[in-house]
């Protein structure tokens, strides 16, 4: 066997050996009930050090930082990041100090948005940036396994797939393909602001970021159980194109 693919199979990354020492004890505890040794849940509790120490700190820490790193961004005073040392650095695994839910739009890159280098932010991303059940496992994910203290739900101004939903609400209008799939998520957001003074486009911008918030807030129990030990932050906001200021509204 060559030596890569060998080290690829003996090698497992912090991570996931954590996330195999949850999921085997979540078992076990199914089995054994409250006669789990405690020992054995302060085990699944432990972690080695993280790759990126400055990343291990509380949500208010990351929002603050997030916000930080979005105003150097809006006034052209971006950080040099050494990508080389990082990608040595997370060799052996991550610790994202946010995660983020937004939009494919190509003009929308949370990385460079909030000035953050590799290793800092974990990204997913959908067309209309709403909650698929996919993307509420990675998020999951990042905030269990990884110890994301932050999620941001992204929306932006002059979004194709809000602007779809509101044709498929107001017009009646079908799309080709699997568009539809996204029109009927983003539905219920648009029918919400459909009688609301102000900028139907807008309007419903906002509100699908919230009801994203709010829906990832009632995931039970992983992100339930986060926020309620003050382990976990959850908030929204939307990007202006023009100035790539974000505005938080949830």
């Amino acid at each position: 066997m060559c030596k890569s693919c060998d080290s690829t199979s003996t090698a497992n990354p912090p991570d996931r050996r954590r996330f195999l020492r949850i999921a085997g004890l979540g078992a076990g505890a199914l089995l054994l009930g409250s006669s789990l040794p405690a020992r054995l849940l302060q085990a699944a509790e432990k972690t080695s050090t993280p790759p990126k120490p400055q990343n291990a700190i509380n949500p208010d820490q990351a929002l603050q930082r997030l916000i930080a790193g979005n105003d150097r961004y809006v006034n052209g005073d971006s950080q040099t990041h050494d990508f080389k040392d990082e990608r040595e650095a997370l060799v052996s695994g991550q610790n994202p100090f946010v995660a983020v839910l937004s939009c494919s739009d190509s003009r929308i890159a949370p990385e460079y948005a909030f000035d953050t280098a590799r290793g800092d932010l974990f990204a997913v991303r959908v067309a209309g940036n709403f909650v698929t059940g996919e993307g509420l496992g990675s998020l999951e994910y990042a905030v269990a396994v990884l110890g994301a203290p932050l999620i941001l739900v992204l929306g932006h101004e002059s979004c194709g797939a809000i602007e779809a939903g509101i044709k498929a609400v107001k017009d009646k209008t079908v799309f080709p393909g699997q568009i539809p799939t996204l029109t009927q998520a983003l539905q219920p957001a648009v029918e919400k602001v459909l009688k609301q003074p102000g900028n139907l486009m807008e309007n419903a911008t906002a509100q699908n970021v919230k009801d994203s918030v709010q829906r990832l807030k009632g995931a039970t129990p992983l992100l339930t159980d986060a926020i309620a030990k003050g382990k976990l932050k959850i908030v929204g906001g939307v990007y202006r194109l023009a100035t790539g200021k974000v505005e938080m509204i949830a």
